[in-house]
């Protein structure tokens, strides 16, 4: 379990923006035409793939890109509101202090995510933003590329089934969170390569630093 490159989702798996989503998916909604959804509904939608998600919530495939672009655009105007979760920041040093690269491949906006970060953008060795719903796996293609890694030693981190189809994808492993916008028990059961119960495990299962547990193993 030693990696020498670890790729972070931000939205839900570092940064706690899951009411701001909900908030920002119904103004969406009444803007693009598609069904609005209460917060017991939302809940109910954590144990569902994305493509799932989609249709259920009747969002026409021709028209994610400019939902895409209007999401994107919210979260700038509110990105110095973002708020890491407890533990990202130590969590982060402990991963650099261990010699591993960090990276974030997200569907934000870098200079939200710089933002959101503030002094701690430093823990961050590489941005690769932009991304679109289902294009991650790009990204990261793109990232081990321009970093010259061996995929063997790289895990993407993140909280949606998306984050573990591109990783996949990616030919890296998949490491999936327990707090973010998916139900953990759904992501515990499409068997990623790890899952991380709490913020601290990342750090003690995959570099030996100190940690409230493990993780588990999904295979």
């Amino acid at each position: 379990m030693t990696y020498d490159l670890v790729i972070f989702d931000f939205d839900g798996t570092l940064a706690d923006t899951g009411e701001w989503f909900m908030s920002t998916t119904n103004r969406a909604a009444v803007q693009f035409g598609f069904r609005q959804m209460s917060p017991e509904q939302f809940q109910q939608l954590r144990s569902k793939g994305n493509r799932e998600i989609i249709a259920h919530m009747g969002v026409p495939f021709w028209k994610l890109p400019k939902i895409a672009a209007f999401m994107r655009e919210q979260a700038s105007r509110h990105a110095a509101e973002i708020r890491l979760f407890p533990g990202v920041v130590d969590m982060l040093a402990c991963v650099q202090s261990a010699g591993v690269r960090t990276a974030i491949v997200s569907s934000n906006r870098e200079a939200v995510v710089r933002t959101a970060l503030a002094q701690h953008v430093r823990l961050i060795d590489h941005f690769a933003c932009g991304a679109s719903l289902f294009g991650k796996a790009r990204h990261f293609q793109k990232l081990l590329k321009a970093t010259s890694q061996d995929p063997g030693r790289v895990i993407a981190i993140g909280d949606e089934a998306r984050d573990i189809e591109a990783a996949r994808k990616a030919g890296i492993a998949a490491g999936s969170v327990a707090w973010g916008y998916a139900e953990a028990d759904f992501l515990r059961s499409l068997r990623p390569d790890h899952f991380f119960a709490t913020v601290d495990d990342i750090a003690a299962a995959l570099f030996g630093g100190r940690g409230s547990g493990q993780a588990e193993s999904a295979r």
